[in-house]
């Protein structure tokens, strides 16, 4: 397994460098997400006792395409994977957002695999470590008549329990 994390303890590790979480592997070189593996990070959270509380998926806009066009069980006349409506995968609201790396490689699937990312997510804490600090710079930018305003805010996420969150990091998800 790749190791994300980064090497200063001031930086934070992310939820994927997070040491206990729960994984579900696709295969030596990846594989496309299916709806068994949905299904198996929804259980590996189960089997942790910590499938409770604000429960739902991370997911990238590449895999949401990819999730939009492959059926569950591979019969062409089925639902796909992307249910739609408010809680698309298996029930669960999901979140989209291309924070989630959608360039990460296993085997000889280089740049192609992205993070699928189950759990709950109020076992993600945000601190906040001073109130917003806002600085007037009415120098930058005078000969515009203009005034620049800086904000400054120290924040800082952890996860309180690792076993509340499961990832899949080799889900194929190749450039339409």
């Amino acid at each position: 397994a790749r190791d994300l994390r980064r090497r200063r303890p001031d930086v934070p590790v992310g939820i994927l460098n997070t040491a206990g979480i729960g994984s579900v592997i696709g295969g030596t070189n990846g594989a496309a997400l299916s709806y068994g593996h949905i299904v198996d990070l929804e259980t590996q959270a189960a089997t942790a006792n910590a499938a409770i509380g604000n429960l739902g998926y991370l997911i990238n806009a590449k895999t949401r395409g990819h999730a939009k066009k492959t059926t569950k069980f591979g019969s062409s006349t089925e639902a796909t994977i992307w249910d739609g409506g408010n809680e698309p995968l298996n029930g669960y609201r999901t979140g989209v957002s291309n924070q989630v790396p959608g360039n990460l490689t296993k085997g000889s699937s280089s740049g192609v695999c992205s993070a699928v990312i189950f759990g709950n997510w109020s076992d993600l804490i945000l601190g906040m470590w001073s109130g917003l600090d806002l600085m007037v710079n009415q120098y930058a930018l005078a000969d515009q008549g203009a005034v620049r305003v800086h904000a400054f805010q120290d924040v800082d996420f952890a996860v309180r329990n690792a076993a509340s969150f499961a990832a899949m990091v080799d889900a194929l998800t190749p450039a339409t």
